[in-house]
């Protein structure tokens, strides 16, 4: 489904990726983790275009992401992403947010679209509050709804930008809960998070960065039990700890 090769990004001078190669399976829930600073949420952006790379090959579903003629808005619609800041039309109700972008890019009718919107508001547990707008929700719902607006576009994979680090800790797990359930449901889907539970508990591989780079790919239980690399023994006694 994603294929990442041999991807480098500069910033001026400074360079923030440096040759990121892997592979993301059909179905596959992948988990990046890594120190504040290691360029995870860049390479995470670099998936669907968001952030340009100078370097490398980035392939989504046989779209070639850093092509010249690459139609971006096109691969944005069928790959969904959730930021940490829920990024929600404030002035739209919940309702609202969820059918704009169904019919505006989808071309779907209000009244489809509004279906569908009551559907997956009611899948992440917030069916009862289609009318209100977010300030009016908590932090926690605010995401859920992130999530659901994501999903009405029926993305083939979903990409979450460490979307739990700006909830309260009691917040977290309603998000977290959502995000396994799509999990369970074969949802493919790259989460950028230090959220270690859930990626014991979910991933079937955890991609580990420092400094740009891919320091480790491997599976979650190799990860957490056998870490080859002495900065990520150093990571997970700290993180876990």
């Amino acid at each position: 489904m994603i294929s990442m090769r041999n991807v480098s990004k500069w910033y001026g001078e400074h360079r923030v990726l440096t040759d990121c190669s892997t592979e993301i399976g059909r179905g596959e829930v992948v988990v990046i983790c890594g120190p504040s600073g290691s360029g995870k949420s860049t390479l995470i952006k670099t998936v669907n275009g968001l952030e340009p790379v100078q370097q490398g090959e980035i392939v989504v579903d046989g779209t070639s992401v850093a092509a010249p003629h690459a139609r971006l808005q096109k691969l944005r619609a069928r790959v969904g992403m959730v930021f940490q800041h829920f990024e929600l039309f404030a002035h739209l109700n919940l309702r609202q947010n969820l059918t704009l972008a169904q019919v505006t890019v989808l071309h779907r009718s209000r009244d489809e679209a509004s279906e569908r919107a009551r559907t997956l508001l009611q899948r992440v547990g917030l069916r009862a509050y289609e009318d209100r707008f977010p300030s009016q929700l908590s932090g926690g719902q605010q995401q859920r709804v992130a999530i659901a607006r994501a999903l009405s576009m029926d993305p083939v994979a979903m990409l979450f930008d460490e979307p739990t680090s700006a909830l309260d800790p009691e917040m977290v797990n309603e998000v977290l809960d959502v995000m396994t359930g799509l999990a369970q449901e074969g949802m493919t889907m790259l989460c950028v998070t230090h959220e270690m539970g859930f990626a014991r508990r979910v991933a079937d591989r955890v991609v580990f960065m420092d400094q740009g780079a891919i320091i480790e790919d491997d599976s979650k239980d190799a990860f957490f039990d056998r870490p080859r690399s002495a900065r990520a023994r150093d990571f997970l006694s700290r993180i876990l700890h």
